[in-house]
């Protein structure tokens, strides 16, 4: 009798499994269908501004500017960032401040950052000895946190280059933070 049974296939129980594992592979193929594709967002560096100082580290304000290439908004929940100036590893930062960056439009956002310049400026003035230095090519990279559910977050990774004097250039009060980055300086990588 159990001889016959093994014949004729499976029990009621190896069936259910089956069909549940059947099921379940047929619901992450429609899940992954309705999943948007995204573009990588673009970041560009806007300003730096100089907010606290002491002999190991320095507190900087960055200006980010997040440009969306998707039809669909990307609400930011936060950032990882790391920065590179002349090539050296220059300041990293987080920041949980949501904001959302509409569809094909573009966000700035401005984040505390850490930095240890020790090693830039050593590299930066061994550079330099001798020419006159007017801009310097930077690099970002990190990741953006979405509030887009299964997305989770999404890396970048941009060049461009920043004008020296937006270093040290004080506001004028004229509510006008977009000085900085040269137009066009971000570039994907």
């Amino acid at each position: 009798m159990k001889l016959a049974t093994r014949e004729r296939g499976m029990g009621p129980a190896s069936r259910w499994v089956t069909m549940a594992v059947a099921a379940l592979v047929l619901a992450c193929a429609g899940c992954s269908a309705l999943l948007p594709k995204l573009e990588t967002p673009r970041l560009s560096l806007v300003s730096i501004k100089m907010q606290d100082m002491n002999f190991f580290e320095q507190r900087l304000l960055v200006r980010l500017r997040v440009q969306n290439p998707n039809d669909i908004a990307l609400p930011v929940k936060g950032i990882n960032v790391n920065f590179e100036l002349a090539g050296e590893e220059f300041a990293e930062g987080v920041s949980a401040r949501a904001f959302t960056v509409p569809a094909f439009g573009e966000a700035e956002f401005d984040m505390i950052v850490t930095a240890d310049t020790a090693t830039a400026v050593l590299r930066i003035v061994g550079e330099s000895r001798g020419k006159r230095v007017e801009s310097l090519d930077y690099r970002i990279k990190g990741k953006l946190s979405t509030g887009l559910g299964l997305l989770g977050s999404v890396p970048f990774d941009e060049k461009g280059t920043i004008a020296l004097d937006s270093l040290t250039r004080k506001d004028k009060g004229s509510g006008n933070d977009k000085g900085g980055a040269d137009a066009g300086g971000a570039e994907r990588s």
